[in-house]
């Protein structure tokens, strides 16, 4: 559908959706915005600066507010951990989790798992995706090793023990700190960002020394032909990821970007359709 000539259907004409990002964001909120505008919904934007948020406003009464402008569905992007869930709670509106704190990020997972489920005819059962890096701090790599392992991949989460969850036993997933274990035998490996701004205190000597302990490079390319490359995005050039390894043709972001789009479309279709047949129950 993302290659149509004319890219925008009626489905969702008379929805409107309220963007609430109350922290920074590029790709998720520009995919959600295009996914609405594609489904022909109304976009209300919202950020937390310049808000009366920044005057003491709560959340609950923020979101109130914008409901009373009679939109549909709220997509919520917030540092806390569970605002979401309590969001759904206060309002009437369908809500879509955008990522929250250093919990979850639903769709990100979606788009990941349909990038791969391209990548290798569907089959998820004995694929082996490694995900490397900032792997406590991620919102990213725990929504992806619930995905993942629902669908019967074997996950290897792959960083410095500063950086690994401290309940990762109870994930059903394999542990190292050390990269080359990591991509032994990997289809995929997926490199994290450092979230520095979640981190407090910096958890490793210096970039320079994490790049050469979990740095993807050429070389780890050549030794892995069939590896593949993904990464949520922004990248950190010279940190995560070599620039040749992330502009190579077995790194696929760019195809995360593009998903991201009819992932979100998706979701903003289903639920705004499941709320219609509610509504006419």
């Amino acid at each position: 559908m993302l290659d149509r000539p004319i890219k925008q259907v009626p489905t969702l004409r008379g929805v409107t959706v309220a963007n609430m990002f109350f922290e920074p964001s590029t790709r998720t909120k520009l995919s959600f915005e295009l996914a609405a505008g594609r489904l022909s919904a109304e976009t209300v934007n919202f950020s937390k600066s310049g808000s009366s948020v920044s005057k003491g406003e709560t959340l609950k009464d923020t979101a109130r507010n914008i409901e009373a402008m009679k939109t549909d569905l709220v997509v919520i992007r917030h540092p806390s951990p569970g605002a979401p869930h309590a969001l759904a709670r206060w309002v009437q509106s369908g809500v879509i989790n955008a990522g929250d704190g250093a919990h979850e990020h639903p769709t990100q997972a979606l788009l990941d798992l349909l990038t791969m489920a391209d990548l290798f005819d569907g089959r998820f059962e004995g694929l082996r995706v490694s995900i490397i890096g900032d792997v406590a701090h991620s919102r990213v790599a725990r929504s992806g090793v619930f995905g993942l392992s629902a669908l019967g991949a074997s996950v290897t989460l792959c960083g410095p023990r500063t950086m690994l969850p401290v309940e990762a036993d109870t994930l059903g997933v394999r542990t190292t700190s050390r990269l080359a274990e990591a991509l032994d035998g990997c289809d995929v490996a997926m490199a994290l960002r450092i979230q520095r701004e979640r981190q407090g205190n910096l958890l490793f000597p210096s970039l320079r020394e994490y790049h050469r302990q979990f740095g993807l490079t050429r070389e780890h390319l050549r030794r892995h032909p069939e590896l593949r490359i993904m990464h949520p995005g922004p990248v950190n050039r010279g940190v995560e990821l070599e620039s040749e390894v992330a502009d190579h043709e077995r790194a696929v972001i760019l195809d995360q970007v593009t998903n991201g789009v009819a992932v979100r479309m998706a979701v903003l279709y289903l639920l705004a359709g499941s709320r219609d047949e509610n509504d006419q129950n």
